[in-house]
């Protein structure tokens, strides 16, 4: 498979973890363990892009991968032209109970296939395109075009309008100021249009428009923005909400409504308000199962409800949730290896990378990474892969004389740790530890 990898994927893949990152796109080459899920979660992509609506949840513990499985998910969905946003819950920045600020973090974060965030402005270009183009096949004359692009708007956007009669007036106003050429009031329309506060008054009053986007409107507007995603051409939108487990340190009132809101959006999902949605969270065992988090809300509780009795290999992929094994050695080494062979393609020295870092010397690093960090193997695949890329493969590449084995002792810092990572690290002497040849 990495043979067949292009130089400048594998580049942006090694460059990402050599800074201890993780890449934005080429995660399939680091997927270790997720084929498990793979077929499920392509066929509800699929059903989502026929029109249905899909709710997930996914639960693991601190540095279990969470964060990689939602790109790793994102890539898969962008392949079916699926425009994705992830969005990070934040209690000051993005409380979940105002669902305004939500759908506002949703547009910023918006990207696709073509654009990186924010993709809100070249999405509503496309739609106002295709709008034109479908009335011009229709046999609509040059000059009548105008009218008819505005009769196939209302006709189109019928459904939301009901909900949310303002996204489709802001649309309009959007197109006059576009058609004026007053591109100062088409962004200011736009950005309102995206959930923005603060937007000039007299942009409002140019397109319509009144006040700020409430919680009450935010699902409104989310229901405009699927059906502009889809008539532009997008099968549909994967919204990522990350780390929902810090809604178990807010005040109770701020945690109880949000608990209830996300209660109502999974509601609404099911409901089939939503055609053409993905939506998928993450959290730790201890907001799914805490009486801080799920189980405060029995309806919430009921909706997430998912057997994780059985043996992890039986685990049901086509679930409301689903759990992240986590890393043990033996996949830790078996990410390292193939790191190793995706490095190797692009190396100079290919033979002496593949040598002086075969499977042993993998496993060895493995070992001595998951001892910096307490013996919690599970947290250490970011550093890992750090310094694999960036103090050994690097070395053996471009010195001929290095030998890892005998002139490499890992050295972990405090200031290079993430604090999941520092946690870890608490109870371990994380200073030098070297690796010693004889181990297994």
């Amino acid at each position: 498979m990495t043979d067949a990898v292009s130089a400048a994927r594998r580049r942006d893949v090694i460059d990402a973890l050599r800074r201890g990152a993780v890449p934005e796109t080429g995660l399939d080459l680091l997927a270790t363990g997720l084929d498990r899920f793979q077929g499920a979660l392509d066929a509800e992509l699929d059903a989502v892009a026929r029109g249905a609506a899909v709710f997930k949840a996914v639960r693991g513990e601190y540095g279990s991968g969470k964060t990689f499985f939602t790109r790793w998910l994102g890539e898969r969905a962008k392949r079916r032209n699926f425009a994705v946003a992830e969005i990070q819950v934040s209690e000051t920045e993005t409380p979940l109970h105002k669902l305004e600020t939500v759908y506002r973090r949703l547009t910023e974060r918006l990207t696709t296939s073509g654009f990186p965030p924010s993709a809100l402005r070249p999405v509503v270009d496309a739609w106002f395109y295709a709008l034109e183009e479908d009335s011009l096949a229709a046999g609509v004359a040059e000059q009548d075009l105008a009218p008819e692009v505005e009769r196939l708007m209302a006709a189109r956007l019928t459904e939301v309008s009901r909900h949310a009669p303002a996204f489709a007036t802001a649309l309009r106003g959007y197109r006059a100021a576009l058609a004026a050429g007053d591109d100062a009031t088409a962004a200011a329309v736009l950005a309102w249009l995206g959930g923005q506060p603060h937007v000039p008054a007299a942009a409002r009053r140019a397109a319509g428009v009144r006040g700020d986007l409430d919680h009450f409107g935010a699902l409104g507007f989310l229901q405009g923005l699927l059906t502009v995603l889809r008539d532009s051409g997008h099968a549909g939108l994967l919204v990522v909400l990350d780390e929902v487990e810090t809604l178990q340190r807010v005040r109770s009132d701020a945690r109880d409504k949000a608990l209830n809101a996300l209660r109502q959006l999974i509601d609404e999902v099911h409901s089939g308000r939503f055609p053409g949605l993905y939506v998928l969270i993450t959290g730790t065992p201890a907001f799914f199962d805490g009486r801080q988090g799920v189980q405060r809300l029995a309806p919430l509780a009921q909706r997430l409800a998912t057997d994780f009795t059985t043996d992890p290999r039986f685990d049901n992929p086509r679930a409301v949730q689903l759990r992240l094994p986590g890393f043990d050695l033996a996949s830790l080494a078996g990410l390292g290896e193939r790191m190793r062979d995706l490095y190797v393609t692009g190396a100079s020295a290919p033979e002496r990378v593949r040598t002086l870092a075969d499977d042993a010397y993998l496993h060895e690093l493995a070992q001595a990474v998951g001892g910096a960090l307490g013996g919690k193997v599970g947290v250490a695949p970011r550093l890992y892969l750090k310094k694999l890329v960036g103090d050994v493969l690097d070395r053996i590449d471009q010195f001929e004389d290095f030998d890892p084995r005998r002139h490499y002792a890992l050295t972990v810092r405090t200031d290079e740790l993430s604090q999941v990572e520092r946690n870890a690290a608490a109870g371990a002497r994380a200073d030098d530890i070297e690796l010693d040849p004889d181990l297994p």
